[in-house]
């Protein structure tokens, strides 16, 4: 898969919301990153709009994205915010622009359906990291740096991981939010699983919920044909005690699905819906070693 050209000091980068829309100071705060990381931010027009649960209307989120993959002199994209909305536009991205100039694209959560979408579409690596609007801690500074610049490790050994199945496994890494990958599962927007390391997140959900989401992606024989797996965070999960019993938890369903796949895994890498979090360049080459708890990017 083709690497997305690496940001350096002075880079432009186009700040757009192709999902949900923007709070009071979160636009504020992502130009503000931007020059953090010593780029120069380009707001994309339509950036701050409203629309009931969208960044203002299909057209003009499609808009801003499309401006910002034909406009030559900007080198990424940093989506503003997940929430829902990016998988309305797959049929309407220039993937032309995306081939002709291989931007980095860079967010999570909602974002996982353009992660998805460019590399099937566009053959393009693209970074699972923070959104803009996000809070930068040091810990998630220095990995994204890594990943936009393609010249450092942007992972490595997550201590606080738990070990599921052991072994080692390289390939591809694949993935994102399970909520969106279990939504494209069946489309021509769903992801290549076969033989690759497939990391995951989520938030919000029960652990009914990601058992069945899970149990969908392996009765389809696609969560077998992964080489390893490696869990990020699924934080605040939903409680619902309309089904019975509460005692199954997320980590009991993990657990049972990567057993079931008899492929390595590991639980509690520090990707998702966290502020400590790893950008990971999805597309590239990757090895997991469950035993070390250890995700190292290969290729960047």
């Amino acid at each position: 898969m083709r690497p997305y050209t690496p940001l350096t000091a002075g880079t432009r980068v186009a700040l757009v919301s192709p999902a949900g829309p923007l709070k009071p100071g979160d636009l504020d705060r992502a130009v503000a990153n931007c020059k953090t990381l010593g780029w120069e931010p380009v707001v994309g027009t339509y950036a701050d709009e409203k629309q009931d649960y969208f960044a203002g209307p299909d057209e003009l989120r499609i808009g801003d994205f499309n401006a910002a993959l034909r406009d030559d002199s900007i080198t990424a994209i940093w989506c503003l915010r997940g929430g829902y909305g990016a998988m309305r536009l797959l049929e309407q991205l220039d993937y032309a622009a995306l081939k002709k100039n291989p931007k980095a694209i860079i967010g999570f959560s909602d974002i996982t359906a353009l992660h998805s979408a460019v590399a099937l579409k566009a053959d393009l690596c693209s970074i699972h990291g923070p959104t803009a609007r996000g809070v930068l801690t040091p810990f998630s500074e220095k990995s994204l740096r890594a990943a936009t610049s393609r010249k450092d490790q942007p992972a490595g050994v997550a201590p606080n991981a738990i070990t599921l199945v052991k072994g080692k496994a390289r390939g591809r890494l694949v993935g994102g939010n399970l909520s969106l990958l279990s939504a494209m599962h069946g489309t021509p927007w769903q992801p290549i699983y076969d033989g690759a390391i497939l990391v995951l997140e989520d938030v919000n959900e029960a652990p009914y919920r990601i058992e069945r989401m899970l149990l969908q992606l392996r009765l389809s024989g696609d969560l077998q044909k992964c080489a390893g797996i490696a869990y990020g965070q699924f934080t605040n999960p939903a409680e619902d005690a309309s089904i019975g019993g509460t005692t199954r938890t997320i980590a009991d369903v993990l657990a049972e699905a990567a057993r079931l796949c008899k492929v390595p895994a590991i639980a509690g890498i520090p990707l998702g819906h966290i502020e400590e979090q790893w950008s990971l360049p999805l597309g590239a080459e990757a090895e997991l070693d469950a035993d070390a708890k250890k995700l190292t990017v290969l290729t960047l």
